[in-house]
This record gives C-alpha cells, sequence and structure tokens, in this order.
C-alpha cells in the first residue's frame, strides 16, 4: 500500500464502529448495496494512505438481542443471536472491502472457523501492522454486553488511538435532533460529560470503559462522503468525547 506523508495524519491505527443499522440504509432492514458500497469506499480511502484498520459491527439490521428479550426470549440466547447477526455483516462488508482491493481479516469471539479466524489479539495486530483491515465479528462473545462496549473492548486491546463511531448524525446532541429540532449539538465533551447527561453516545460500560482507558471516541456521520478521511487527518468533525 502507499503510504501519505506521516504529517497527513493524526491517527495511525483507528478502531471504526458501525451499527447494523447503517448497512441498512434507509431500508432499515437487511444490507442495503448502495450504502455498503459508500462505506467501503471510505475504508478503502483511508486503509490505503496507511492508516491501520479494525472495524466492529452492530447487528441491529438483522437481530437485536434486547428486542428479542424484551420480545420474551431468553436474553442470553436473544444475545448471541444479535452475534450472530454481526457475523453476517462482517462477511458482507469483508466481500465489499475485498472486491475494492484491500486485504481484510474477519476474526470471531464465538468461534466458526469455516467462516472466520479466532480472535486472538496478537494475530490482529500483526494483521493491522501488514496492511490489513480486521473485522471483528460477535461483539466480545458474551451475552450482556453490547457492540459498543466490544468496540472500546477491542479498541484498547489493539491499541487504537481512537474509536470513530459512525452515525446518522453530525455528532452528539443533548436530544434527538430528528425528533427535536432545536437540540443542541456538543462540539466536544469529557467521558464524564457524557455519562452523567446520559447522552446517546456509548452505553455506561463502553463510556466508562473508554474513560478508563483514556481512550477518545469520535462521533460523526457516516453519510458525508469522506469523513473518515477527515477524522484521521485531524479535523474537526462531528463531537470529540475525550478525557
Amino acid at each position: 500500500m502507499e503510504a501519505a506523508d506521516p504529517s497527513m495524519l493524526k491517527y495511525k491505527r483507528i478502531l471504526l464502529k458501525l451499527s447494523g443499522e447503517a448497512l441498512a440504509g434507509d431500508k432499515g432492514y437487511g444490507i442495503d448495496p448502495a450504502t455498503l458500497e459508500i462505506i467501503g469506499a471510505q475504508c478503502v480511502e483511508v486503509a490505503k494512505l496507511g492508516v491501520e484498520l479494525a472495524i466492529v459491527i452492530g447487528g441491529g439490521n438483522v437481530f437485536r438481542g434486547v428486542a428479542g428479550a424484551s420480545a420474551g426470549m431468553d436474553r442470553a440466547s436473544a444475545d448471541y443471536m444479535g452475534m450472530l447477526a454481526t457475523a453476517m455483516n462482517c462477511l458482507a462488508v469483508q466481500d465489499k472491502l475485498e472486491k475494492l482491493g484491500v486485504q481484510t481479516r474477519v476474526q470471531s469471539a464465538i468461534t466458526m472457523a469455516q467462516i472466520a479466524e479466532p480472535y486472538i489479539r496478537r494475530r490482529a495486530i500483526r494483521h493491522l501492522e501488514k496492511g490489513r483491515i480486521v473485522i471483528f465479528a460477535c461483539g466480545t462473545g458474551n451475552p450482556y454486553f453490547s457492540t459498543d462496549t466490544a468496540a472500546a473492548l477491542r479498541a484498547a486491546e489493539i491499541g487504537a488511538e481512537v474509536i470513530c463511531k459512525a452515525t446518522k448524525v453530525d455528532g452528539i446532541y443533548d436530544a434527538d435532533p430528528r425528533k427535536v429540532p432545536d437540540a443542541k449539538r456538543f462540539d466536544q465533551l469529557t467521558h464524564m460529560d457524557a455519562l452523567q447527561r446520559r447522552l446517546a453516545v456509548m452505553d455506561s460500560t463502553a463510556l466508562s470503559l473508554c474513560m478508563d482507558n483514556k481512550l477518545p471516541i469520535i462521533v460523526f456521520d457516516l453519510n458525508q462522503q469522506g469523513n473518515i478521511l477527515r477524522v484521521v487527518q485531524g479535523e474537526k468533525v462531528g463531537t470529540l468525547v475525550t478525557a
């Protein structure tokens, strides 16, 4: 891969957190090919600049464990089903990235040898060092933990410099801007602010893990073409949550 001038890049190793809903686009369910193309192109753009990129993907576009539990399912069983949904999304993203010319590896927290490597921290780091995009499937492998928490955990384990949380809005607001027209947008927050205000950044477990490990989070709009590149180059995009 062609390396960029290091002075252009603020972050060398990042973890991108994608929700399952992000892959569904406007459909709300399943995987939208046009949206997958947009996401893949942005990931390839930064990978070809020499950024080491890991990805954690949710499964809400296929099955959400919390929703299953609220409908009467056993919570652990529902969460395991949600983890399997993330594996489907990871394979779709892997396929798109490789068609766009970047080597990838899927590592799963639940063993499924025919389609993914088991998650091994040192192996994941080695893949990143070789310029491969590593996609983490099945969350932490444990029920009761969200993929937000998996993102925080994996980012800490691989030594990522920042978590880039891609959403459908351009940052963090004090209310849902799609429902409250005069919602206030934050340019920067501390982890503690986000926890105390109960802002919809990540769940409290993930936020606490980021706070304890001094991991910054940047929340930004994925639909704005080129935003991932802007983030790694240090431009002000979205909302920064930092210690």
